[in-house]
């Protein structure tokens, strides 16, 4: 795979390279990309990963190679402490009393945090209401204007990237970046020779959210407040433009109450259109943003944060507009619902122009990477999807011995749809649970299966239950890693970027194939695009998307090896239609079984 990636960097090419679990695919892009002398830049799926590269695979190879390079992490701005809304939020005598601790442990800690990372900080939680407050946006930066623009832990930061040898951003920063409007790039990828995407199978769904449009409810709440602090600080006295703001405030809840109240994506037209309340919310929020933008403009001379308001709220009213006249043949409108507050969206139907455009902008060596990019060795749906059609490919087996390490087990069940299904499934899961004497994840393709099986599990077997949801995501692994017997029951955030070695974890049961679905209006819209060109989209789109998809969570289980342990797939259609195949196909070559007694003797033998 080095030798692939290096002769790609020498040629100033582009790579799409699959690599199994196991192959050492972090080292074998560093290794070319520190020796190739060129300027680097190193994008992964989450910031989680993204610090381990810098923190841990960066380091050990550029001290094997014994190459002195310049190397450089960087983040979203909201990421960092803004010292200015700090001090704005310390002066503000409206905060709870555990706001203010908070503050008073970020003040403390910003006299002596290096970089102003604000992930240094693990004493405070990540959804802290107080980290809203001390950092900033790209809505509410004052840029130059700021006060503490020379003290900036964000533009030092971006000052140390220009001036790295090796730069490494995660997606959402690497794709922010990219679509700033298409007239160029903005501070992450000029000047780049190299740039490798890692986790590249996530590339397009985040490139879709930020290549398309969006306002959400946090952003009307933050320009909101902000407002409010600015009037403060200017002196106050406007009353008429805080009773603007309260109508706002009254607009923004309205719409919220009007929208469907079942969580997750709702299509625009039955959401929005073809329902009077919320058409009339929707309008009524037009008017109180116009109303707002208005108001701000006539005190925006009062101070600078007035100004940077007024901004604000004339993007948002232009961002409104837009949504409601986005041309639909090029994007799906769609309305996302919280537990709390909402998102309206315009995303495009495909990223694959846009990719192109800023390969053609930045005509570097772009090597696109990550275990899941194929479907039974065909790269052509993830090339289609990107806009790489004519761009090589390199597929490369994991090393470990699956056939002697794990088995997959295919149970008899019923199909999904039928009413048996869930009781027998969480039979099944019990009876295999039992035989490893835990260290197992229950994967679901739906959070409605997801509490329905962890309450029948956590009522029936001794094990510890964890489940998805009642903590953070890193506390429940550490806490399933400590345990090394326990159950984990999760869904969609587990399938992919987990990593939990040895014995711990040596049972993975998936309850279906993961398709998405069918009311999902993001894939509706594409499903509608592909039958217009004349094509299947369930071929096309869905089944390929799902073969990737089970691959990632497939791989959860042998991450070493040493690594032992069962795969079960309950759902029958693996084995009863046709494109099953296609998941078998793609699926690591484990010996497959089809007996339970069989599967609980393999279990029992290994968990001894």
């Amino acid at each position: 795979m080095a030798v692939a990636i290096a002769e790609a960097i020498n040629h100033g090419e582009s790579l799409i390279v699959e690599a199994g679990t196991g192959t050492g695919k972090t080292l074998a892009y560093l290794v070319p990309a520190l020796l190739s002398g060129q300027r680097i830049v190193v994008s992964t799926g989450t910031k989680a990963l993204q610090d381990q590269l810098f923190d841990r695979d960066l380091p050990a190879a550029r001290d094997a190679l014994g190459v002195g390079l310049r190397v450089s992490r960087l983040k979203g701005r909201s990421n960092y402490l803004c010292l200015h809304r700090m001090e704005q939020a310390m002066a503000d005598g409206r905060q709870a009393p555990a706001v203010i601790r908070s503050l008073q442990t970020v003040r403390a800690w910003a006299g002596r945090t290096a970089d102003g990372d604000i992930a240094e900080l693990g004493s405070i939680p990540e959804r802290s209401p107080v980290w809203p407050l001390v950092t900033s946006t790209t809505d509410n930066c004052l840029g130059s204007r700021c006060p503490r623009y020379s003290d900036c832990w964000v533009v030092e930061a971006r000052r140390k990237a220009q001036e790295a040898d090796v730069v490494v951003v995660n997606h959402h920063l690497l794709f922010a970046d990219m679509a700033l409007k298409d007239s160029g790039f903005g501070e992450v990828l000029p000047g780049a020779d190299v740039l490798v995407i890692d986790e590249a199978h996530q590339a397009p769904e985040t490139a879709a959210g930020f290549f398309g449009s969006a306002l959400t409810h946090r952003q009307l709440f933050e320009l909101i407040a902000d407002s409010k602090r600015e009037l403060g600080l200017a002196g106050g006295g406007d009353t008429a433009l805080l009773e603007q703001l309260d109508q706002l405030d009254t607009a923004v809840h309205g719409l919220e109450r009007a929208l469907p109240a079942q969580r997750g994506r709702h299509a625009w037209e039955a959401a929005i259109e073809q329902d009077a309340r919320s058409r009339d919310a929707r309008e009524a929020l037009q008017a109180a943003l116009e109303d707002v933008q208005g108001g701000l403009k006539q005190a925006a001379s009062r101070s600078e944060g007035l100004g940077h308001c007024e901004a604000r709220a004339r993007a948002a009213c232009d961002v409104l507009e837009a949504l409601g006249k986005e041309d639909v043949t090029q994007h799906v409108r769609w309305v996302e619902r919280f537990a709390r507050g909402f998102a309206l969206r315009a995303t495009p139907l495909s990223v694959a122009d846009r990719i192109e455009r800023a390969r053609e902008r930045l005509p570097a060596s772009w090597i696109f990477t990550s275990a899941t990019l194929a479907v039974a060795g065909d790269f052509s749906h993830y090339q289609n999807r990107m806009g790489l059609a004519a761009t090589p490919t390199h597929n490369f087996e994991s090393p470990f011995d699956y056939a002697a390490q794990s088995r997959l087990l295919l149970p008899n069940l019923p199909e999904p749809n039928d009413p048996q299904f869930r009781s027998q499934f969480v039979n099944l899961c019990e009876r295999l649970i039992e035989a490893s004497d835990g260290g197992a994840f229950v994967l679901c393709t739906s959070h409605a299966a997801l509490r329905a099986v962890a309450d029948v599990l956590d009522a029936r077997i001794e094990q510890q239950v964890l489940i998805q949801g009642s903590a953070p995501k890193h506390l429940l692994l550490e806490a399933f890693r400590a345990d090394g017997d326990a159950v984990l029951v999760g869904t969609h955030s587990f399938w992919e970027g987990v990593d939990v070695p040895g014995r711990a974890l040596r049972l993975v049961i998936i309850d279906r194939l993961p398709f998405a679905s069918p009311g999902d209006p993001v894939i509706q819209a594409r499903s509608n695009a592909l039958r217009s060109q004349g094509m299947d989209p369930f071929m096309h789109d869905q089944l390929p998307q799902a073969v990737m998809t089970l691959k990632q969570g497939a791989g959860r289980l042998i991450r070493g090896q040493n690594d032992c342990g069962l795969l079960a797939v309950c759902d029958a259609r693996v084995q009863t239609r046709r494109y099953g195949k296609r998941f078998l196909d793609s699926l690591p070559p484990m010996s497959q079984i089809r007996d339970v007694d069989e599967a609980e003797t393999f279990l029992r033998d290994i968990s001894a």
